[in-house]
């Protein structure tokens, strides 16, 4: 939630336009929703058994990649945003 708020008036600084400050917001957005469901998949694993089993480690580590490829999705908005910003591209 602390990024997600800091995103807001930091995307204003770096974004040259209002799209792209939106789309800088909504990218840290996404990494909030994907974290979400991700503690969400894992609560309910816990909740099944305490017991350790392949298929449901398995399926924690897929979450886990999913909030890691929403990660690096958000830093190449941010990432690009700042070059852009620079006027690099």
């Amino acid at each position: 939630m602390f990024a997600l708020l800091l995103s807001v008036p930091l995307a204003w600084f770096v974004a040259a336009t209002a799209m792209r400050a939106a789309e800088l917001v909504c990218a840290v957005a996404f990494v909030l929703v994907v974290e979400l469901l991700n503690t969400a998949i894992e609560k309910l694993a816990d909740r099944l058994t305490m017991d350790h089993d392949k298929q449901i480690g398995r399926v924690k580590d897929m979450g886990s990649a999913a909030v890691g490829v929403a990660l690096l999705m958000a830093g190449a908005f941010w990432i690009f945003a700042i070059v852009e910003r620079l006027g690099f591209v």
